[in-house]
């Protein structure tokens, strides 16, 4: 006699037939479900669908074993210095470089490897260096994580005009109107910005825009945080200036670590305003005076994290060789489009469709990030609170908000310029509520939904699950007067 466990097992069954039928090159990907047993077991030992992967990979349990390995098998000191640990340390900074850079495809003597806690800090290192003046310009696509846009500041402040590359209604922008914002106006350095990827919608924006920024005199930063977790980014072939990272958004470990990969002729234009431990080959306190050390130590404030480093060239083999890229793009190419193909099929009951998605409607360059919102059965946006609270409970891991990306979410809600413009010369803004009053939003952002190597269709079916369970839900009934109010863009 079948339970109620084989008849549940009998719908995962032919589900999962299903899938494979519409999506044969799935099999192909079944080693990752091995690795997710082996190394990813806390996730099915919790019950957890883990969907954040944009926000932070997840490190595999052989991976941190090898690097606890590494890390309690000798002796690491502060790399300034000559003794046994120090110069150890100094030689393990050296191979995550070399290991970065090899990641990267990028040639030694055309890039180097700056050591940051993140990428908002080698972003900030950019900003602050860049030599910006009067002449100078700074174009930014208007989808970019707050960290780019706080490029913005050191630009104003030294005379450089400020331009935001607007997106069409699909997340993505045109061609033509970038290629208008980068039309040469003076000779003084200007900087153009944008991600490879958007860490909001997961659109991927052309690498070409690289060269035609470079025909016409630019420099350019472009965001890779998002990007790298699956892609693989060819710097002999595309050559930004500014490259910054965080591994922690490859391979989960360590999180308090990333980079800034840049070129070296760019590198040699950047003028720091202030020194540190570290960035010096020799400085004066009755002189008043110092002497920068070389790229990329010149560039790197203080001691770098040299036991996390320990963890880069342990991380990126586990990607390449244990998790594969190849297989690992696959499998996340043939859930998301499973996923986009359900999300577009749920209704309510009287027809009306649950969920609205930003974005393209389809997998051609866009990464593993879907940006959506439910909409109740009178076509109301759902606060996306509740929803996240909901999913915790329910044991689905999400994000929502805006992602520290206004652009994006400005552009999606279709918010007037000018209540952005008044909400800025107002006194400042206490509270996300009165943020949201003020540029008159229709609801506190978004949800997103990211997959990662070792997500399966259970965590898909998990998700479609509970988005069905909103189905003829009424706005109206949420009490969202105790959910805790927080900075959502």
């Amino acid at each position: 006699m079948s339970g109620p466990a084989t008849t549940a097992e009998a719908r995962e069954a032919l589900g999962f037939a299903e899938f494979s039928r519409v999506h044969p090159g799935y099999s192909a990907t079944e080693y990752l479900d091995r690795i997710r047993r082996e190394d990813f077991a806390r996730l099915d030992d919790q019950d957890l669908v883990y969907l954040d992967y944009t926000g932070s990979g997840l490190p595999g349990r052989s991976q941190v074993a090898a690097f606890q390995q590494v890390l309690c098998g000798d002796t690491w000191g502060n790399p300034h210095s000559e003794n046994g640990p120090s110069r150890r340390s100094t030689e393990a900074m050296r191979r995550a470089r070399e290991e970065t850079l090899q990641f990267l495809n990028a040639d030694p003597d055309e890039y180097s490897v700056i050591f940051t806690a993140n990428a908002t800090g080698a972003l900030r290192l950019v900003g602050e260096a860049f030599p910006f003046g009067p002449g100078s310009r700074f174009a930014l696509l208007q989808d970019n994580h707050n960290s780019v846009l706080g490029i913005r500041d050191f630009a104003r402040a030294r005379g450089a005009v400020v331009e935001a590359i607007p997106l069409r209604p699909d997340l993505r922008a045109a061609t033509a109107t970038v290629v208008e914002a980068l039309d040469p106006k003076g000779a003084s350095p200007s900087l153009f910005a944008y991600p490879a990827q958007s860490n909001f919608s997961g659109v991927k924006h052309p690498l070409g825009w690289i060269r035609e920024a470079h025909l016409r005199g630019w420099r350019v930063a472009l965001d890779a945080a998002a990007y790298l977790a699956l892609s693989d980014l060819d710097l002999s072939r595309d050559k930004p200036d500014f490259v910054p990272l965080s591994y922690y958004k490859i391979f989960g470990w360590p999180t308090g670590l990333g980079c800034l990969v840049a070129r070296d002729e760019a590198l040699a234009e950047l003028r720091r305003p202030w020194f540190s431990g570290g960035t010096v080959v020799a400085s004066s306190a009755l002189g008043g005076w110092h002497a920068p050390a070389a790229p990329p130590e010149g560039f790197e404030d203080g001691t770098p994290d040299f036991t996390g480093v320990l963890g880069v060239p342990i991380g990126l083999t586990y990607v390449r060789e244990t998790l594969g890229r190849e297989g690992a793009r696959t499998r996340v190419r043939h859930l998301m489009s499973h996923l986009l193909d359900e999300m577009r099929e749920l209704r309510h009951t009287n027809g009306r469709p649950l969920c609205v998605v930003y974005g393209p409607d389809g997998m051609e360059d866009r990464g593993a990030a879907i940006a959506f919102n439910l909409l109740d059965a009178d076509g109301v946006l759902v606060d996306e609170r509740p929803v996240e609270n909901s999913a915790a409970r329910n044991g689905i891991a999400l994000r929502a908000g805006c992602f520290c990306n206004p652009g994006v979410g400005e552009t999606i809600f279709a918010l007037d310029p000018e209540d952005l413009l008044r909400a800025g010369r107002r006194p400042a803004l206490s509270t996300a509520e009165e943020y949201r009053r003020a540029v008159r939003l229709p609801t506190g952002g978004a949800l997103r939904i990211s997959l990662g190597p070792v997500s399966n269709l259970r965590d898909i079916s998990r998700l479609i699950g509970f988005l069905t369970s909103w189905r003829d839900h009424h706005a109206d009934d949420d009490d969202i007067s105790g959910l805790p109010e927080r900075a959502r863009c």
